[in-house]
């Protein structure tokens, strides 16, 4: 019990602070005067209790100390019991527990996936619970813990560090600063997106919870027809910006805050990220122009904005793109693998494994050209580190193995091929919609069976936690010592 103190304690105090968060819809529903505010009290109150009450347990005598240990178990345990929380106050929507919580742990993993129908007609509270879910997930929850951290005396940058996988160079003195570069830099990011947003028509409240989804790369949208709904090319190209702005580095912006803005181009994988999805995304339109009649702007925007929110494992979606074609369908099943940058709120493989990927095969082409070559492999005009292509290979093998083993388990659930295969791969990736008429992106997920329901869960909190957060839990060295 002493181990896991320290790892109960983090936990309650986090559920307590998410036990105050549920007040914030409560208000937007008194004041829009709809009951259901009375959820929102009575699940901040049982929630709140809850965390305090565990806090207060578990609290020792003097300054804790987490190990690498604690932080892996610590990032674990606060998302699953932050996901189960959350999913209280979608009870009060008449959801049975299987859908709330499928509806809140896609809301903390930024995955964007719902179980919900007729958002069009739901009241302020709840929409706004969902968007501020992503809003949290894309990158409040680590910032939360380095904040409170450092007050207990422990090493905040452990929990940041185990649930990314950015290995950037030190570029701010001390955790706390980090901590309030990335803190303004994110709420910065929301406030001008949801002013652009307002500039393209939005009423204030869709803009400030479609902009808490955008920046977070979440994907959760107000209406069933997400980003169709506004018909508007002014709104999509906003979302454009910010879902990529979402899926750039933190580490590059707080660069350019200190007085290298130009480093925003120099870092490699920003380079080859926006280079990817402009030019896939202008392809695509020029082809979709060709084969369907749309003007070649349309086309060029509803390629773009669909690229760009299944790159950047957004989620929202202007239009069906299954209708486009067996070649767009090919195409955007490959895009639910690739991700944003490393360091950023977006899922799925990340850009930095690509090239690290590329150098690696690049590399053992000219081993096999000429033997007893030695070839350096270099990233960024740097030496990688040698443990770097080791781990890269890794990741990549379990991604392809995870996603493999989840489509079968969706398959046993009674799911078809199609529908199984493109769910896994889009909850490993955190990315939201499918392939196929029943996950696709004119779908959702209120008919897949309950136990499909539970598997997605856990794939997405195993995607968003990058796989081996979780999986070092099943190692029983993890155990010993």
């Amino acid at each position: 019990m002493k181990f896991l103190s320290p790892v109960l304690h983090v936990t309650g105090l986090l559920i307590a602070g998410l036990g105050i968060a549920m007040l914030l819809p409560a208000l937007f529903d008194a004041v829009r005067g709809n009951p259901d505010w009375q959820i929102f009290v009575v699940s901040a109150i049982f929630t709140w209790t809850f965390g305090s009450l565990m806090a207060l347990a578990t609290r020792g005598g003097g300054a804790m100390r987490l190990s690498v240990r604690h932080a892996f178990l610590t990032t674990a345990v606060v998302w699953i019991s932050l996901s189960a929380f959350s999913a209280l106050p979608f009870l009060g929507l008449g959801l049975d527990y299987d859908d709330s919580l499928f509806e809140a742990v896609s809301g903390f993993t930024t995955t964007g996936s719902t179980v919900i129908v007729g958002l069009d007609t739901l009241p302020p509270g709840i929409l706004l619970w969902r968007a501020l879910l992503q809003w949290i997930g894309g990158i409040g929850i680590v910032v939360m813990a380095i904040i409170i951290l450092p007050f207990l005396r422990v090493g905040g940058m452990q929990l940041f560090h185990a649930e990314s996988s950015d290995r950037s160079e030190k570029i701010v003195a001390r955790p706390l600063h980090l901590v309030g570069f990335i803190g303004s830099i994110y709420v910065g990011l929301t406030v001008a997106c949801a002013v652009c947003y307002m500039f393209a028509g939005m009423t204030p409240f869709d803009a400030m919870c479609h902009a808490m989804s955008t920046v977070s790369t979440g994907g959760f949208a107000n209406y069933d027809s997400s980003f169709g709904h506004y018909q508007s090319a002014r709104v999509d190209w906003f979302a454009i910006v910010f879902m990529m702005a979402g899926a750039l580095p933190f580490v590059a912006y707080i660069k350019a805050i200190k007085g290298a803005p130009a480093g925003l181009w120099h870092d490699s994988q920003i380079r080859t990220f926006v280079t990817f999805v402009v030019v896939v995304g202008l392809l695509l339109g020029v082809w979709l122009s060709r084969t369907t009649g749309l003007g070649v702007g349309e086309s060029v925007r509803l390629a773009m904005f669909n690229v760009v929110s299944i790159v950047t494992t957004t989620g929202f979606v202007d239009g069906d793109y299954t209708l486009w074609g067996t070649l767009a369908v090919g195409l955007f099943f490959l895009l639910t693998f690739v991700g944003g940058c490393s360091g950023s709120t977006a899922g799925g493989i990340k850009i930095y494994r690509f090239e690290v990927l590329s150098i690696i095969v690049r590399s053992h082409i000219r081993r096999l050209v000429i033997p007893n070559r030695v070839v350096t492999m270099r990233y960024g005009g740097r030496r990688l580190p040698p443990d770097v292509p080791s781990s890269v290979l890794a990741f990549l093998a379990v991604y392809i193995g995870t996603t493999g083993l989840f489509t079968l388990l969706l398959a046993a659930t009674g799911l078809d091929f199609v529908t199984a295969l493109s769910s896994a791969a889009q909850a490993i990736g955190n990315v939201g919609p499918g392939l196929g008429p029943v996950v696709g992106p004119s779908g959702n997920y209120a008919s897949v069976p309950d136990p499909a329901k539970w598997v997605l869960s856990a794939a997405m909190l195993l995607g968003r936690l990058e796989l081996f957060t979780l999986i070092v839990l099943l190692d029983p060295d993890f155990w010993r010592g």
